[in-house]
């Protein structure tokens, strides 16, 4: 079982590290979800691969045994805003690491147009400008439910939180003229 005061690994390295194809995706993955490196794309396929890992091992148990896990499964994963509420096991089989990324605070402030790019809400995460129920959370990682998600906003001591701070101006001139940057 290990020390408990040790760290262990959270995640699984790639079977083939030098492989063309799985580099390049990577990379586009990290520069679209802006991740800081690869263990934190390492880490979300290790989390996919034990959730697939999981309904599998339900598809091969008794149909009667299996309800409550299943039951339980789905409702876990509709409470993260991964499946919907009447999915099966096989719409978990057919998750993707996109899903999973999507999910991830840093996204959901970049994609709620909360920060322009998903560098700077990285940035403005990691620096308490962000709050989910009025509670700031510094985690860039943080995986937001569907219930979080409606009270995520910037934090209420942060000087974004002023509708007059010049960079929520630029960014809302930005809105309104299409998503051109402004000069």
């Amino acid at each position: 079982m290990g020390d408990p005061k040790k760290k262990h690994k959270l995640y699984n390295t790639p079977k083939a590290p030098y492989d063309v194809a799985t580099l390049e995706e990577e990379l586009r993955l990290i520069g679209v979800y802006g991740l800081r490196n690869k263990r934190e794309l390492w880490r979300k396929r290790t989390e996919l691969s034990t959730l697939r890992r999981r309904a599998r091992g339900m598809l091969s148990m008794d149909p009667v045994e299996r309800a409550d896990d299943q039951r339980a499964l789905i409702s876990k994963l509709h409470n993260l805003g991964l499946v919907s509420e009447n999915a099966g096991l096989e719409d978990v089989l057919t998750l993707n690491i996109q899903e999973l990324l999507e999910r991830r605070l840093q996204t959901v402030v970049f994609r709620r147009k909360l920060a322009k790019t998903p560098y700077q809400a990285r940035q403005f995460i990691t620096h308490g400008h962000i709050a989910l129920g009025g509670r700031k959370v510094k985690a860039p990682s943080y995986h937001v439910s569907l219930m979080d998600e409606e009270s995520l906003d910037y934090a209420e001591s942060s000087p974004l939180h002023a509708r007059e701070h010049p960079l929520r101006q630029e960014m809302t001139q930005e809105e309104l003229k299409g998503g051109e940057p402004v000069e």
